[in-house]
């Protein structure tokens, strides 16, 4: 009877440090810090930049959509530059202290992406930039509006206003003001 009981102890120890000691030898992976959504993310200071993407259904005008989060008191200036036309191009967006600001999204501010050049499915580098703080370059998906939640955030172009010339009136003697009768 005693050596049961003691095999019993002995299988029982047997089984709580086996599923026990996972985290002893493997790491866990939920600590591992990843991105949950389709965009990537990066830190500049105090702003937490979140989940990044473009959207862009001819590779040439994208509008860019990113969570920022100003974990400080005081408002900052975020500088996001690209590349169009072979030209860097930089874009500020105020975003104010203690604040998470979707830029891009309807009723935001919104960041147009013209000239970029890259197809949907490859990555644009963008970077993110405030201050003095040094800032991060994220490799930024490009995507199109195929995905229910994107279909309302493809951007569109600028219309352009061609000029247009007017034909030639000559011009005219003003005519003489004439004294009105009196009554």
């Amino acid at each position: 009877m005693r050596a049961r009981i003691a095999a019993s102890v002995v299988l029982a120890a047997g089984i709580l440090l086996g599923t026990s000691a996972c985290n002893l030898f493997a790491p866990q992976a939920t600590t591992n810090h990843y991105d949950a959504s389709d965009g990537v993310s990066g830190n500049v200071g105090e702003l937490a930049i979140r989940n990044a993407i473009v959207i862009s259904d001819n590779g040439e005008l994208g509008n860019l959509l990113v969570t920022v989060v100003n974990s400080g008191v005081t408002s900052q200036n975020l500088a996001i530059q690209f590349e169009s036309k072979g030209k860097k191009v930089s874009q500020e967006v105020e975003i104010p202290g203690n604040s998470t600001i979707p830029i891009g999204d309807k009723g935001y501010p919104s960041v147009a992406l013209e000239n970029i050049d890259t197809i949907p499915g490859a990555l644009l580098p963008v970077f993110f930039q405030y201050g003095e703080e040094t800032g991060v370059e994220l490799l930024v998906p490009v995507l199109t509006n195929q995905l229910p939640q994107y279909s309302t955030l493809t951007p569109t172009p600028t219309p352009t206003q061609e000029a247009t010339q007017l034909p030639a009136v000559e011009p005219t003697e003003a005519a003489t003001p004439t004294e009105t009768p009196a009554p």
